[in-house]
């Protein structure tokens, strides 16, 4: 009888970790679109499952008896699909979620999708991206012409604009480091995604402190009638009364 972890965030490692150490018998789940990425404790598939529909025969044919949903904020499609294959095999789901962060200045702005953002930014002269990889053909078109540094974990593929430049890094990131290259790079705008968490902070306190605007797409909505929890001790909680 085994748990299911959609991972790949540091909660979903975190709560692995706790889980093992309760001597529960768990599955991590990434979806694989990160090279090398940071692994959690124990067994670990990597790829999708094939939509709801897949999901649901992964849940049956593995007799999961609980899936907590640990993935990225922004990812409302697994988050979608593990809520429709849950309620499909009456599998208990819940979702782990870090909180999202707050504006102490109440001067950014925010957008409802990363095209608004996009909108949003095309007025600024020397632009910082950190919106990561996956969305960043969104920006393309109307920042092609500005003044873009663009942080990923992985290489694009691609060829960006000619005014681009591509820094590849992983964090977690310090508010030295962050006011460092805000500077260096004489950024008058900063785009970036409600994540939450401390590991990206940073830059959103650096942008504070030299006057920077700031840009913020907020969190896609969750799926309705799924428990949401934004502790580990809250969900491996949860799932020690499931597995019993």
């Amino acid at each position: 009888m085994t748990v299911l972890i959609l991972g790949g965030t540091g909660e979903a490692r975190a709560l692995a970790r706790e889980l093992a150490s309760a001597g529960t018998v768990f599955l991590s789940s990434l979806a694989g679109r990160v090279r090398n990425p940071a692994l959690p404790v124990g067994e670990v598939r990597i790829g999708g499952f094939g939509g709801a529909d897949g999901l649901a025969r992964f849940l049956r044919e593995h007799r999961i008896v609980a899936v907590v949903d640990a993935t990225h904020p922004f990812a409302a499609g697994i988050s979608t699909n593990a809520a429709a294959a849950c309620t499909a095999t009456g599998t208990p789901l819940l979702r782990l979620q870090r909180p999202g962060w707050s504006d102490p200045s109440g001067r950014w702005t925010w957008v409802d999708d990363h095209d608004d953002a996009a909108a949003a930014a095309s007025s600024g002269g020397r632009i910082f991206l950190s919106t990561g990889r996956q969305t960043l053909q969104r920006f393309v078109g109307p920042l092609a012409d500005r003044q873009v540094l663009v942080r990923v974990v992985d290489p694009l593929g691609y060829e960006p604009p000619a005014g681009w430049t591509v820094l590849c890094a992983r964090g977690p990131y310090t508010l030295d480091g962050e006011r460092e290259l805000l500077r260096d790079n004489a950024v008058d705008t900063l785009v970036t995604k409600d994540s939450g968490g401390e590991l990206t902070r940073a830059k959103l306190d650096a942008a504070a402190e030299l006057g920077i605007r700031v840009i913020v797409v907020r969190r896609p909505a969750a799926p309705l009638g799924v428990r949401t929890v934004d502790s580990v001790d809250d969900a491996v909680g949860w799932v020690l009364t499931q597995a019993e």
